[in-house]
């Protein structure tokens, strides 16, 4: 029994390890991001359909200047960080019900951290 605990215990430690061991390159999030460019603008105070994501990780949700943000994303409250950007790209609408933002999500788990790689490079 304990031996099957230990297994068990190894097999989680590895699939956690394996989970956050996704590529994090932040030239491949900019390949990716090329979608996002055409709502979203990386220079800052520009905004498109969607606010600039400039700075974006570390800013709390829905406070850009000069962008009129839904009243779900401005009650949302949370600071952009890996964790809340993750589960945002991975389905806008699950995150934040009622937002503005139309696009579905990115479901592969390492263009998500690609992506969230590059937005760490936008100061």
């Amino acid at each position: 029994m304990v031996s099957r605990l230990a297994a068990t215990g190894a097999i989680v430690a590895g699939m956690l390890a394996a989970g956050s061991a996704h590529a994090q390159d932040a030239a491949k999030g900019e390949q990716v991001f090329r979608q996002c460019s055409v709502c979203h603008a990386t220079e800052p105070g520009v905004a498109k359909l969607g606010p600039s994501v400039a700075g974006v990780v570390g800013r709390k949700a829905g406070t850009e200047p000069g962008f009129a943000y839904s009243e779900a994303m401005k009650a949302y409250g949370k600071v952009w960080d890996k964790t809340t950007l993750d589960a945002y790209l991975t389905s806008p609408a699950a995150a934040v019900p009622n937002g503005k933002m139309v696009f579905v999500g990115l479901k592969d788990a390492t263009q998500r951290a690609d992506v969230i790689a590059y937005l760490e490079t936008l100061k």
